[in-house]
Order: C-alpha cells, then structure tokens, then sequence
C-alpha cells in the first residue's frame, strides 16, 4: 500500500517467517539498500563482504521481493558533516526475483 507520501513499507521477514523490522522507501530496492546496511555480518571492503539473503514483504500485498544483500565499512567522505562518524557503513542489493506467499 502507497502512503500519502509515496512511499511504501516493506517488512524484513526472518527464515521462520516473522516480521521484526519495517522498512520504507519508494521502491523495493530502495528498502533493500536500508536493510542491507544493518546486517551482522559486514566486510572490509565491498568485495570481502560477505552476501546475506533479504526477504521484505511488501506491507498491504503477498509480494515477497528477496535480494542478495551485502555491507561493508568504509571511512566517512571528507566533507562529511559534522554528526557523521569517521567508519560509516555501506552496502549494495541484488535483485533475486519476486515470490508470493500462499493465501488461504
């Protein structure tokens, strides 16, 4: 479902199929990318980080969108603002496919 300002929410749903955190943003990816960047387990570098699964509901649909997900720190750009800490943490999506779940 589209909120008034565009945007929709997206759930991160857990192996067992819980839904602990909403992420929102106009696009699925856009969602992703917000995941991506809290997962455990983050590289030094984009190509060591190691890839994670990311499965986000579309609230309000049975659209599961699932993206390979990964994360790495980096230092902070030198024209950073001043409440910006030196490591920040990035991190890239891939787009896996889209899955339904099963209505009953």
């Amino acid at each position: 479902m589209v909120r008034e300002d565009g945007k929709r929410n997206f759930a991160l749903r857990d192996t067992d199929g819980t839904e602990d955190s909403v992420f929102s943003g106009s696009t699925p990816r856009q969602a992703a990318l917000k995941a991506a960047r809290r997962l455990e387990s983050v590289g030094e570098s984009e190509d060591a980080a190691p890839r994670s699964e990311i499965r986000l509901r579309e609230k309000g649909t049975d659209k599961v969108h699932v993206y390979e997900a990964w994360a790495w720190a980096s230092t902070s750009p030198d024209d950073k603002p001043e409440w910006m800490p030196t490591e920040i943490t990035q991190a890239n999506v891939a787009k896996q496919g889209i899955e339904h779940l099963e209505t009953r």
